[in-house]
């Protein structure tokens, strides 16, 4: 039969060496780096966000995912509602506030629209 597998083939490969620690040395390298590029970043903004909900109380001045700036009036468990302008209010999740903004925002932005 030996017409079929030649006879170099047949006797067998020589064992490759194992891998050490410097075969793992590159995969591990890469999770390093998408850990510091993409998981560590996200964690630290959720972490920054849930703080921030936290912190969400009456007369706090905010903007929320959609781009609408307004001051706090009233918190709920799950909403907040929001002026946007005198005496016009809305009500959203409170998961879509992004942003809270420095004191003095919202009034300089209505008055602004108001003049013109």
């Amino acid at each position: 039969m030996s017409f079929f597998i030649s006879d170099a083939l047949a006797e067998g490969t020589a064992a490759a060496a194992q891998p050490g620690i410097e075969g793992m040395l590159f995969p591990l390298g890469i999770l390093v780096f998408f850990y510091f590029l993409f998981l560590r970043p996200q964690a630290k903004r959720t972490k920054e966000k849930k703080e921030m909900m936290s912190t969400l109380k009456k007369g706090v001045e905010v903007v929320t995912s959609g781009g609408i700036l307004g001051k706090v009036v009233d918190v709920d468990d799950n909403f907040v509602k929001i002026e946007i302008c005198d005496n016009t209010f809305i009500q959203v999740q409170r998961q879509s506030v992004e942003n809270m903004m420095p004191k003095g925002t919202y009034k300089a932005v209505t008055k602004k629209i108001i003049k013109e």
